[in-house]
């Protein structure tokens, strides 16, 4: 089921909304194939309407820098924070974010996500929003200290559990697939009159996977996959215990280059680093 044809622009003031408007139209007058995310996929899947300062536009990695270029020919001044996953396009104090992968560099856009996309109509413009599957999917992996998305999550799947290809799904999560069964416990947890909507060949296979997983590894690295959930909180495992970081190639996707941007980020928003913090404790 679709839980609302609500849309989360009601407290918008008008030039943002003229603005948002007028960038999808640009991209679609020039042919740049984009989704639309962010509270906006979330409002139609669940019915929880947020209004944010920000709209989250995804886009294929061969397609973005081609977004960007559309978005300053409306004259936007645009700017690439994290060139591995993430570019802004601002108008004012108003911004559109380009996205085409995530932070921990897992949930990469791909053909997959437009094939499945929902047809929609957004701000007044037919568009085409993130499936379900792949919100779910890129927004397992955010737990933060300041933002953990399993709520988000869950409510995703309260609304949308029947519907889900749980196929796509599992493939998606892969090797992660132990974010996705937390996640799916959790959810019962949260919801017991609902936990027997997941399907039970879903839960079979993840909890039979996780009886053959136990004393199986036979690697001797010391990995430290947390890095993978949140970007700050498992530093410590990586600078001062010797834990390889799960994000760095040829392990994970991300270059030196780009976890050393990301986790000065993350440094500048908390104030100090995290090593920091735990000393001061």
């Amino acid at each position: 089921m679709i839980a609302t044809t609500e849309k989360p622009h009601g407290e918008l003031a008008p030039e943002t909304l003229e603005f948002y408007r007028r960038a999808m139209t640009r991209l679609q007058e020039a042919r740049v194939p984009f989704l639309v995310g962010g509270a906006y996929a979330f409002a139609r899947y669940t019915g929880i309407v947020r209004h944010t300062k920000d709209f989250d536009i995804f886009v294929h990695p061969r397609d973005f820098e081609r977004t960007l270029e559309e978005l300053k020919r409306i004259g936007c001044s645009v700017s690439l924070p994290f060139p591995h996953w993430l570019g802004k396009g601002y108008w004012g104090d108003d911004f559109v974010d380009v996205i085409f992968s995530s932070g921990n560099g897992i949930a990469r856009v791909d053909d997959l996500w437009f094939e499945h996309a929902m047809d929609e109509e957004v701000l007044g413009i037919p568009a085409r929003l993130c499936p379900a599957e792949e919100m779910i999917w890129s927004k397992a992996f955010i737990q933060e200290r300041e933002r953990f998305d399993g709520g988000d999550v869950a409510h995703v799947l309260r609304a949308r559990v029947e519907e889900l290809d749980w196929d796509r799904l599992l493939s998606r999560f892969g090797p992660h697939w132990p974010v996705l069964l937390s996640h799916l416990i959790l959810f019962g947890y949260i919801y017991p009159a609902d936990a027997d909507r997941i399907p039970s060949k879903v839960m079979d296979s993840l909890i039979q996977r996780l009886r053959h997983s136990h004393g199986s590894s036979s690697s001797s690295e010391r990995l430290c996959r947390g890095t993978i959930l949140s970007r700050s909180q498992y530093l410590v495992d990586i600078e001062k215990w010797g834990y390889r970081d799960a994000r760095m190639e040829p392990v994970g996707s991300m270059s030196p280059e780009e976890l050393e941007i990301w986790t000065r980020a993350a440094e500048e928003e908390v104030g100090r680093s995290y090593t920091e913090v735990e000393e001061a404790v």
